[in-house]
């Protein structure tokens, strides 16, 4: 007797042994297999987000994106690793539990089996009604990522204008907004448990009646019926679990849509031709012939805008405050494509090319400069691939970036922060243009942007900028108009067209808009 108790002990152990082993296995796969299809997900969402056009980024909020990159992601994932594993384990033991059950009583079996579809409708109803308000939540997770971004962002800006309270009372009611949205969505998930609790208490209550009466028949004994109620407790375990899941799903559905929302975004065009023309040599000529454009159709900015600029000329575009001078960055970008006529760049127009293509001949140097978490070396280093340090140092020396970089503690190997903030506003320039030189490209897209820096480092810049337009086409968005004088071609833009073209001395001459603006300036300066 003692042995065959041993035996049993034995056989008992190895089955939690076993059930041990298996559980952690389940865990490992399902943690893998749920980690490599987010990882796979935010690789596909990473690379779709970067064939989007830029009018897509355009009308959306940097917030709303990272919350569908991040939190969305996040929330899928966790539902594949939890939920799903709950999910197995738990129609696992529905069917063992049912099994047992059936071996007792086929007839009590029915009573329980009986209560499913009563769960089922209730399972229906509010998940239904749950995705909705998950919906919502998720969205305005999305506004309150998208406001903490933009007030952090900006600190140095709220806190000179001292307008703390005033962010403060703006997240307040961003914040306020998506408590509403996540108690509401949290309220009816919640509602699940007791309702599924509800109907298997109405099984047990069931199973005692139909016990009490099968006993009563002699059709089964008492000790049947206790082991019979245990199982339907087991039985209605799973039952409540596989319904919380399904409520969690409809969670993880409002992040998918949101997520799939921007994989299903109309990419960016770039229409390849059967036979791509090849430049013999690149000179950076440019021709807008008789160019029509509007970013919505009804709503058209350029009407027959004809340019012609030639090799190394350099060509200033003025204009008031939203006249469209970044509509002409746009477009010989390929940012955006033309809705008639043509943009050539040394004969080709540039749609038959490809968008990379057009976009390696030109080097950008923007008012708002743009340095990643990385050194110094790095960053300049950003304009052409595999560049040598002595590369690097040559481009950042043309730059007028070299002086300042040796002074630093750590020279190139110094580590620019997330916004730049570690060096001045005149320096990140001087690295933008270096950048740009390094790159070597032959048409060149400048921001006049000196106004906010030290004589100096203004002159710095200057010069850096002479030795980069050296031989080069360059557009210069021009914002003083005594810096564009010597300027090759300046075009006037108002209303998102252009309305006048020449040198300084043709547009004075005809003393229309530009004449106007630069008397403006000029007579502003001197009153000064």
């Amino acid at each position: 007797m003692t042995i065959k108790f041993l035996i049993f002990l034995f056989f008992v152990f190895l089955l939690y042994i076993g059930s041990s082993v298996f559980s952690f296995i389940q865990q490992y796969v399902m943690s893998s297999v749920a980690q490599r299809t987010v990882y796979d997900m935010r690789r596909d969402l990473k690379e779709k987000m970067a064939r989007m056009p830029l009018k897509y980024y355009d009308t959306r909020s940097n917030g709303d994106i990272l919350s569908r990159a991040v939190n969305d992601m996040d929330n899928i994932a966790n539902t594949l690793q939890q939920s799903l594993t709950q999910a197995i384990t738990a129609i696992v033991q529905i069917i063992g539990v049912l099994i047992m059950m059936l071996t007792i009583s086929w007839q009590m079996t029915l009573i329980v089996v009986a209560t499913v579809p009563l769960s089922i409708i209730i399972v229906g109803i509010i998940a239904s009604k749950s995705q909705a308000f998950f919906a919502a939540q998720q969205r305005n997770l999305g506004i309150l990522n998208d406001t903490v971004e933009e007030t952090y962002g900006g600190q140095t800006i709220v806190k000179a204008f001292g307008q703390e309270k005033k962010t403060l009372v703006k997240f307040e009611e961003v914040n306020d907004d998506y408590y509403k949205a996540a108690k509401k969505a949290q309220f009816i998930s919640g509602i699940m448990m007791p309702m599924m609790q509800f109907v298997g208490n109405l099984g047990y209550v069931a199973v005692c009646v139909g016990g009490g009466i099968f006993v009563t028949n002699g059709t089964l004994q008492v000790g049947e019926i206790q082991s019979f109620t245990q199982y339907v407790q087991l039985f209605s375990q799973p039952i409540s679990s596989v319904a919380n899941i399904a409520n969690v799903i409809q969670s993880t559905i409002a992040s998918a849509e949101r997520v799939f929302e921007i994989m299903d975004e109309e990419e960016e065009q770039d229409m390849i031709p059967e036979t791509i023309p090849t430049i013999k040599e690149e000179q950076g000529k440019i021709v807008f012939d008789h160019v029509k454009f509007g970013y919505s159709p009804d709503k058209p900015l350029m009407n027959d805008l004809q340019i012609n600029v030639n090799q190394g000329q350099m060509v200033a575009i003025v204009g008031p405050t939203g006249a469209g001078k970044t509509t002409i960055i746009n477009l010989l970008m390929r940012f955006y494509d033309v809705d008639d006529g043509a943009i050539r760049i040394d004969g080709v127009d540039t749609r038959d090319m490809t968008k990379d293509e057009v976009r390696a001949k030109f080097g950008m140097v923007l008012q708002d400069t743009w340095l990643f978490s990385g050194t110094i070396a790095e960053n300049i280093a950003y304009g052409r691939e595999g560049a040598t340090l002595d590369e690097v140092v040559g481009a950042a020396k043309a730059a007028y970036a070299d002086d300042f970089i040796r002074r630093l503690p750590d020279g190139y190997d110094t580590v620019l922060n997330e916004e730049g903030s570690n060096i001045s506003q005149g320096q990140k320039q001087l690295l933008t243009i270096a950048r740009a030189i390094l790159s070597d490209p032959s048409i060149l897209i400048l921001d006049e942007a000196t106004s906010s820096v030290d004589t100096r480092t203004e002159l710095n810049i200057q010069l850096a900028m002479g030795n980069l337009m050296e031989g080069r086409t360059s557009f210069v968005i021009a914002h003083r108009l005594s810096t564009i004088r010597d300027a090759d071609l300046i075009l006037v833009m108002n209303h998102g067209d252009v309305i006048e073209q020449g040198t300084h001395q043709e547009l004075l001459s005809e003393n229309g808009f530009y004449a106007d603006l630069y008397n403006s300036q000029f007579t502003g300066s001197q009153a000064v």
